[in-house]
Order: structure tokens, then C-alpha cells, then sequence
């Protein structure tokens, strides 16, 4: 069961965050705060989710100097993609101490690098359904969270 963004603003508004913007509707927030360190912030949320949602929700924080970063690198630039390629970006709650070595291309769908906190990837829709998404899990568990190129470019915009 995911939440409601209507739901999910309120909770981060009560938690003190201000200016909470929703995006989309798969969880993304952005909001300002005074604090600093992703790992207080993320405590901060999911304290807030389960005092107003009665439940929590994995939470990776990122700044938007860094997601605007990260776009500016154009992470993609350097590969040859399918015509029909689908550019994602999974999200690691924490730094790698070591990059696994990415698997190769599966069904469509190729891990291209990791920088040790995000991994991008593409992957050519197909009817075998999802694919990337049981390569990211298989690789770097299911504590993650992926979200298409064009939700990062939005998340950064809000």
C-alpha cells in the first residue's frame, strides 16, 4: 500500500519540513529544512510517516545541488543507447564500500555504472515486464529506490 501525496505532504509539514512539495505519485518529496546530514533527515521522515501514516516508507535523501549535479554530469552521455532505451537512476541509502561488479545485459536491460550512491541504467521496455528491476534487486538488494531520468529532472525543477 503506498500513501496518498496529499497524505504524505501533510506528514512531512508536521514534521517541520517546509515549502513540501509532492512529485508525481510514487513517493517523491521535496521540501527545504535547516538540517543537514540525509541520514537525520531520512530519521526525521520516517518518524513522521509512522507517527501520521501508522507506517514508514523507505527513505533516500538527496539535495537538489545534487540531483542538479547529476543531471548537469550527464551520466548517459558516454554510452550508446537503444533508440528505444528507458534511462533510470536507483538510489542507494548509503555509499558503497565496493561497486559490485554490474552484471551484463539482461533481456534489454544493462546496468551501464555505479558511482557508489546511484546506479543508472537503461532498459528496453519488453512483455517479460520489469526486468531492470529484478537486475538492481538481484544486484544490490531491495533496500533502493529507482526512478526514471524525466522524475529526477522533475524532482530537481520542483
Amino acid at each position: 500500500m503506498n500513501a496518498k501525496m496529499p497524505e504524505l505532504k501533510r506528514c512531512f509539514e508536521s514534521a517541520g519540513f517546509t515549502n513540501v512539495k509532492t512529485v508525481l505519485s510514487s513517493g517523491n518529496v521535496v521540501f527545504d529544512t535547516s538540517a543537514k546530514s540525509p541520514e537525520a533527515i531520512a530519521r526525521k521522515a520516517e518518524a513522521a510517516m509512522l507517527a501520521d501514516l501508522g507506517r514508514t516508507f523507505l527513505t533516500i535523501v538527496r539535495s537538489v545541488p545534487a540531483l542538479e549535479a547529476m543531471l548537469a554530469e550527464e551520466p548517459f552521455a558516454a554510452f550508446e543507447l537503444p533508440t528505444a532505451a528507458k534511462r533510470v537512476v536507483t538510489f542507494l541509502p548509503a555509499k558503497l564500500k565496493t561497486v559490485p561488479k554490474l552484471p551484463p545485459e539482461t533481456d534489454g536491460a544493462r546496468m551501464l555504472r555505479c558511482n557508489g550512491t546511484e546506479l543508472f541504467s537503461v532498459y528496453v521496455p519488453s512483455p517479460k515486464g520489469p526486468v531492470f528491476m529484478t537486475l538492481i534487486e538481484k544486484t544490490f538488494g531491495k533496500d533502493v529506490t529507482t526512478r526514471t531520468w524525466d522524475t529526477v529532472k522533475k524532482c530537481a525543477k520542483a
